[in-house]
């Protein structure tokens, strides 16, 4: 029993370095447009993002209760060391995206862990895959569509209706409006992201007894998630915010308060709906509408395929490294031992390599080694061709 009890506590606060990685890996969900277009200073922006996301913790539990009886099977057998594998799966994946400064899922990062920990530690029953199908899949899938369309029509018809305004005052008011949106979308991402690590505590407690089957998240996991993802949002993942402030394409004002503003109504109703969506994919699909929804219709095609790619490695990848964490971890203590000692070399290595080329609030805007790649339009008898790769530092 003091064995559980040990191990339940060390998931406990592995999930809660989960969610310290989610907070800095996302903070560019909400604000890296902000930051982009000189709406709001850098280190305001992630103080906002860091009370917004504390705030939007208390908001809904309904993503919480998909991940803590929806993706698994409680009945399986799970237990504890499993949880454990999966969250090191998710922060290896969370680290190395951020080293590359690469906008990945978190969340799927999480939920490829928990299904590759799962199916190696209990068997294939362990997991629902009809939700997983229907509340991770196609969301992933549909949601950053429907935000880019959304950003799109919302860029053109921003432009169109302030197209005989005068600029500079034009400019004033959607940066304005951008301190609105995206503080909108840190509030979305509280009440989506967070409630993603209360699911992983609660389903932890549950396997273990501490709570009955499809118990809610009590309050105390509810103000330590808020809590630990409100840290690492302030502490900024500065990386992947100068990827998607600037390395996808040169948002204007007009167009960040478009992106943001359809991807915080998209996040909000999937939130109400349960869904466990990413919002890394929703925010950037944002930003890719409202850069071709622009005037200059600008986007980088190369950065954009390199974070598809990641989009579609991120569930396979934290699943594979997940299974493997679970197949040591289920030998015993020396086996969690193993697994937890992989995870501080790991993180403790890719802090140091980070180091080499810091990137921080003051060099955020740093874009010397960025070129953004204009849509070509081409004359009307001339084929369409593909616009040349743009190149991004890591």
């Amino acid at each position: 029993m003091e064995h559980i009890s040990f191990l339940v506590a060390v998931v406990i606060i592995t999930a809660l370095a989960f969610d310290f990685t989610n907070g800095f890996h996302d903070t560019a969900n909400a604000m890296a447009t902000s930051i982009a277009t000189g709406a709001l200073r850098p280190k305001i922006a992630v103080t906002i993002a860091a009370v917004l996301n504390f705030a939007g913790a208390f908001l809904s539990v309904k993503v919480a209760t998909t991940i803590s009886g929806g993706i698994v099977n409680e009945k399986a057998g799970i237990h504890p060391s499993i949880i454990f594998a999966a969250l090191v799966g998710a922060i290896l994946w969370n680290l190395l995206t951020w080293l590359r400064g690469l906008p990945s899922s978190s969340s799927h990062a999480l939920y490829g862990g928990l299904i590759g920990a799962t199916i190696v530690g209990v068997g294939f029953n362990g997991v629902n895959f009809n939700t997983v199908v229907t509340k991770i899949l196609i969301p992933a899938v549909a949601s950053p569509i429907v935000a880019g369309l959304a950003a799109w029509g919302a860029t053109k018809l921003a432009y169109a209706i302030t197209r005989r305004g005068n600029e500079k005052t034009t400019t004033k008011a959607f940066k304005t409006g951008q301190i609105a949106s995206s503080s909108l979308i840190s509030l979305a991402h509280g009440t989506n992201d967070a409630q993603k690590t209360m699911g992983i505590i609660t389903l932890t407690l549950v396997s273990v007894g501490a709570l009955p089957k499809g118990a809610l998240p009590p309050t105390w996991v509810i103000v330590g998630a808020g809590a630990a993802i409100a840290l690492g949002t302030y502490m900024g993942g500065w990386r992947i915010i100068r990827s998607m402030g600037k390395g996808l394409a040169d948002i204007q004002p007009p167009q960040g308060f478009s992106s943001e503003t359809a991807a915080a109504a998209v996040i909000l109703t999937s939130s109400h709906m349960g869904y466990g969506l990413s919002t890394t994919q929703v925010c950037s699909g944002g930003i890719m509408g409202a850069g071709l929804g622009g005037p200059k219709r600008e986007l980088n095609w190369s950065m954009a395929r390199r974070m598809v790619y990641t989009w579609g490695l991120t569930l396979p990848a934290a699943a594979t490294v997940a299974g493997l964490a679970a197949f040591v971890a289920d030998q015993g203590t020396w086996g969690v031992v193993v697994v937890g000692a992989a995870l501080v070399a790991g993180s403790g290595a890719m802090y140091l390599v980070s180091r080499r080329q810091p990137v921080h609030a003051g060099n955020v805007h740093d874009t010397a080694a960025v070129e953004v790649t204009p849509v070509p339009t081409p004359p009307a008898t001339a084929p369409v061709t593909a616009p040349a790769d743009a190149t991004i530092a890591a």
